[in-house]
């Protein structure tokens, strides 16, 4: 019995060209939320061309997710500011790539059909090859809980995170980024409005460049976020 290939994604920056597919992209993904605008778009472009991508399907031209970031000088932010003001409004107008070593993933969306596709993962490494070309010392981003709404009234948001660390719980987005190693920092509320998926949570998330991240860069981390060291095998009886 034959099968269809798999299909053969490439992932580019995106260009003014793909802004009316990212918007009908928009509300697929989120079709209770406004879409990015072409001044948005258009405004990542001018600041930051090389940290937006564009996924996209080489046998029907067709395209499958998007990719959209910043550099910050964290130091500027913390953990509590929103997605709106990490961003200014969706603009990327506090783009700083003199001082900034943090890329702020603001965006990545994949058609709902092509999940679970391998789009995703090439995204990722998109960004990550990006930071790694930049000398740039980590990524880090707020990760919207998808799932919180299912648990929101037996548990609390963090609660929610740990067990999904912990594999106890699966959460759509947050699972998905564990598995491209990245870690849990801490859990916020209030990050994107209005979103009835999230109830407003996000879990700050952070992977560190290996070519230029040190020791101290990876300690400090809250414990609560770690995952379950894996567990012997039973032993063998005869």
């Amino acid at each position: 019995m034959s099968t269809a290939p798999r299909a053969q994604i490439i992932v580019r920056n995106t260009r003014p060209e793909d802004f009316s597919a990212i918007m009908e992209l928009c509300g697929e993904v989120y079709p209770t939320a406004p879409p990015w605008t072409p001044v948005q778009l258009e405004s990542h472009l001018r600041v930051f061309p090389e940290g937006q991508f564009v996924a996209v399907d080489q046998t029907t031209q067709r395209l499958v997710g998007m990719a959209a970031s910043l550099i910050v000088w964290w130091d500027d932010y913390d953990s509590h500011t929103t997605w709106r003001d990490f961003t200014d409004r969706g603009l990327f107008t506090n783009h700083d790539p003199e001082n900034g070593r943090t890329l702020y993933g603001a965006e990545v969306m994949v058609r709902p059909l092509r999940q679970g596709r391998g789009v995703g993962k090439k995204i990722y490494q998109a960004r990550r090859d990006l930071v790694e070309r930049l000398g740039l010392l980590r990524i880090r981003a707020g990760a919207r809980l998808r799932g919180y709404h299912r648990h929101a009234k037996h548990m609390s948001a963090e609660e929610y995170v740990i067990r999904v660390v912990r594999g106890e719980l699966r959460d759509p987005t947050l699972s998905f980024q564990l598995k491209q190693s990245f870690h849990v920092l801490a859990v916020v509320s209030g990050y994107l409005l209005h979103d009835p998926e999230s109830l407003g949570y996000a879990a700050v998330i952070e992977w560190l460049n290996p070519l230029v991240a040190t020791s101290a860069d990876f300690a400090g981390r809250d414990p609560r976020f770690q995952p379950k060291p894996p567990q012997p095998p039973p032993p063998v009886t005869a």
